[in-house]
C-alpha cells in the first residue's frame, strides 16, 4: 500500500466490545486489540468516530475504490426493531436519486463479523459525506432568528426534497434543524438521518394504535405522537414546526401555550403575512388542513415571494458566497446573463418564475376545465339515459308524487324524474374536478360526490318550487302557464340564483386547501354570471331550460341540450376555480388576509 495516498495513518476499530480501539496502524488488516477487521466489505477503512446517533455509531471512512472520505453507520443496538429501522434507512436512501438526500450506492449495506465473543454480526451502510453546517448550527449563529429570506429558501428547498420522498412512497417523520443540513459552500439542503422513514400505507387501517411511536419533541405532529398511521401532512408539520423555529431563534417548546395547546410565534418577530400564513397552516391539529402536497408549499411560495433572492446560507463566508455565485452562474445556460451582473441574473430569474407560474396556472386550470366538462357531461348522459331509457324514472316519479303531499304540501311538484338528473349531473361534475386535482385539492371523493348531488338537487328543486309556487289549483299543461305566467327577465334571475345554490356547496366540497368560502363564492357567482349572459344573449333559450329541467322527452336533441349544459357548467366552474385560486387568493394574502 501506498499510505500517503490516504487521509490518515491510523485507523478506528468498529468493534463496540474492543478494549482499545483507536488508533491502529494503517496497513493493519485486523485489530490489534481485539482481532476485528479493519478493511469491511473489502473496501472501506475506518478512520474516525463521529459520534452516535439513534441507535448506530457513525464513522468517517475511507474507500479505497473511490479514494474519498464517506460516512458510516453502524448499528449497534441488538433488538429486531432497531434492526429493522435500520434496514428501512438503508433501503430507502438507495431508491432515491436527489441532490437533497445522501447517495447510496446498491451495495453499501452489509454485514460486518467483529469477532467478539457475542457471536453477532455488526449491519454496516455506508452514505456519501456531506460536508456542510446543520440548520441547528446555522441558529446558533443566529439567536435571534435567521433572516426571512433564508427561511423561504429552506422552505422551498425542503419541500423539494419532500415532493420526491412522498411520490417514492416515503414519509420521513423526523425533520428537525439538525437533521438539515446545507452543503459546504453553497446553499443546496440536504436531509439526513433516514432512520425512521416509513413507506406510505405500509401499516393497514384497522392497526393504528400499534405504528411505531417515533417522537422528536417540539417537531412530531400530534397524530405521530398518539401513534396513529401517519401521511405526508407529518412532514409538513415538522418542517413547519422546524421553519418557525429558525425564524424566531426560540425552542418550539417556548412558542407554546402550556394552557391551550396553542402555538404563539407571529407576535414574536417581524414576518410577512404570506409566509406566517403558510407556516400556520402546515402546522394545523388536524392534517386534514394542512397543505395538501409538497408541492403546494412551493406553488405557495413561487406566488407569494416572485422576487425571493437565492441566499448564501446564514453565517456563510465571502469564500462561500462566491463559490455559490460561481454555481450559479455555471447552471445558466449563456454568458451575457452571467457576465451582466446580480441585478439581470435576478430579473432573469423572476421573469422564468413568473412564465413557467402563468404557465401551469394555465396547465392547471385547463386540466380542471377539461375534466369537470368531462365529468358533468358523462354524469347527465349518464342521468338523462337513466330516466328517459329505463322505467327508473318513472317509478322514482311514482314513488315521489304520492310522498311528497305528506312532507311538503304547500309546493306540489308533479314530475321528479329530472332530479335523478340532476344528482348524477352533480355527482359527474364533483367527480371530473376532483380527479384534475388541480388547485391544491385534497381529492375527497366521498366528499364531494355527495356535495355535488346534493347541491345540483337542490338547484332543480329550487326551479320547480318557484314554477309551482305560480301555477292555478288545477292545471292541464306546465310549459304553457309557466310561459304565460314568468317574463323572460325572471327566469334569467331565476337561473342565476338556481346556478349559485347548485356551485356554491358543490365547490365547497371539493377539498380546496383555503379560502374555501372565497373560492366557492367566486366560482358560483361567475358561473351564475356566464349561464345569465347566456340567456340573456339568446344562446340559451327558456324552452330549452324548460326541458332540461322538467317534462324531458327522449329524442336525441334533448339529449344534446342536455349534456351542453350540463357540460358547459363544468367548465365554467372549472374556469372561476382558477381565476379565485391562482388571481384573486394570492391578492388577498398579499393583503394579509388569511
Amino acid at each position: 500500500m501506498i499510505v500517503n495516498q490516504y487521509p490518515t495513518e491510523q485507523i478506528h476499530c468498529i468493534n463496540p466490545d474492543c478494549p482499545r480501539p483507536y488508533p491502529q496502524a494503517w496497513g493493519n488488516k485486523f485489530c490489534s486489540s481485539c482481532g476485528a477487521t479493519l478493511q469491511l466489505h473489502n473496501r472501506y477503512v475506518p478512520l474516525q468516530r463521529l459520534g452516535s446517533g439513534g441507535f448506530a455509531a457513525i464513522y468517517t471512512v475511507w474507500d479505497l475504490w473511490e479514494k474519498k472520505e464517506k460516512v458510516l453507520k453502524v448499528l449497534v443496538e441488538t433488538s429486531p426493531k432497531a434492526l429493522q429501522l435500520f434496514e428501512q434507512e438503508a433501503a430507502v436512501l438507495a431508491r432515491l436519486n436527489h441532490p437533497g438526500v445522501p447517495k447510496v450506492e446498491n451495495d453499501s449495506y452489509f454485514m460486518v463479523d467483529p469477532g467478539s465473543s457475542h457471536q453477532r454480526l455488526l449491519p454496516c451502510l455506508v452514505m456519501e459525506k456531506i460536508h456542510g453546517k446543520t440548520l441547528e448550527d446555522v441558529l446558533n449563529e443566529y439567536p435571534q432568528g435567521c433572516p426571512e429570506e433564508f427561511v423561504q429558501d429552506w422552505l422551498y428547498q425542503a419541500a423539494d426534497i419532500l415532493q420526491e420522498l412522498h411520490r417514492s412512497g416515503i414519509i420521513h417523520r423526523d425533520l428537525k434543524p439538525s437533521n438539515l443540513m446545507l452543503r459546504q459552500g453553497t446553499d443546496r439542503l440536504v436531509t439526513i438521518d433516514f432512520g425512521g422513514a416509513k413507506q406510505i400505507g405500509s401499516m393497514p387501517l384497522n392497526r393504528q394504535g400499534n405504528s411505531t411511536r417515533l417522537i422528536s419533541p417540539g417537531y412530531s405532529p400530534p397524530e405521530q405522537i398518539a401513534g396513529e398511521v401517519v401521511g405526508p401532512a407529518a412532514d409538513f408539520y415538522a418542517l413547519g414546526r422546524t421553519m418557525i423555529q429558525l425564524l424566531t431563534g426560540e425552542d418550539v417548546a417556548d412558542l407554546q401555550d402550556p394552557e391551550t395547546g396553542e402555538f404563539r410565534w407571529r407576535d414574536r418577530i417581524s414576518v410577512s403575512p404570506a409566509l406566517a400564513d403558510l407556516l400556520d397552516d402546515t402546522i394545523r391539529f388536524d392534517p386534514q388542513q394542512r397543505p395538501a402536497s409538497a408541492a403546494e408549499i412551493q406553488h405557495r411560495l413561487e406566488i407569494d415571494f416572485p422576487t425571493q433572492p437565492q441566499s448564501p446560507p446564514a453565517g456563510a463566508s465571502f469564500s462561500e458566497a462566491i463559490a455559490k455565485a460561481t454555481e450559479t452562474a455555471k447552471d445558466l445556460s449563456t454568458s451575457a446573463i452571467a457576465t451582466c451582473g446580480q441585478g439581470v441574473t435576478k430579473s432573469a430569474r423572476f421573469l422564468f418564475k413568473l412564465v413557467m407560474g402563468i404557465v401551469l396556472a394555465c396547465a392547471d386550470t385547463v386540466c380542471e376545465i377539461l375534466l369537470g366538462g368531462l365529468g358533468a357531461a358523462l354524469g347527465a348522459a349518464g342521468g338523462f339515459a337513466l330516466i328517459n331509457w329505463t322505467n327508473l324514472g318513472d317509478r322514482f316519479s311514482d314513488w315521489m308524487y304520492w310522498r311528497w303531499p305528506l312532507i311538503l304540501p304547500e309546493v306540489p311538484i308533479v314530475t321528479w324524474r329530472e332530479l335523478l338528473l340532476f344528482a348524477c349531473a352533480g355527482l359527474g361534475t364533483a367527480w371530473g374536478l376532483t380527479e384534475a386535482g388541480g388547485f391544491g385539492q385534497k381529492q375527497r371523493r366521498l366528499v364531494a360526490g355527495v356535495m355535488g348531488i346534493l347541491s345540483y338537487s337542490a338547484g332543480w328543486f329550487i326551479w320547480q318550487a318557484s314554477i309551482s309556487a305560480r301555477l292555478p289549483e288545477h292545471f292541464e299543461g306546465l310549459w304553457f302557464i309557466w310561459k304565460a305566467s314568468v317574463s323572460y327577465a325572471d327566469t334569467e334571475r331565476l337561473l342565476g340564483l338556481i346556478t349559485i345554490i347548485a356551485i356554491f356547496p358543490l365547490v365547497l366540497g371539493l377539498g380546496l386547501p383555503s379560502h374555501y368560502l372565497v373560492h366557492a363564492l367566486v366560482a358560483a357567482v361567475g358561473t351564475s354570471t356566464i349561464v345569465r349572459g347566456l340567456a340573456w344573449l339568446g344562446l340559451l333559450r327558456a324552452e330549452v331550460l324548460m326541458n332540461i329541467f322538467s317534462f324531458s322527452d327522449a329524442s336525441w336533441l334533448d339529449f344534446t341540450n342536455t349534456v351542453a349544459f350540463f357540460t358547459m357548467l363544468g367548465v365554467t366552474v372549472g374556469f372561476w376555480l382558477g381565476v379565485s385560486y391562482y388571481v384573486l387568493v394570492p391578492v388577498l394574502r398579499w393583503l394579509g388576509w388569511r
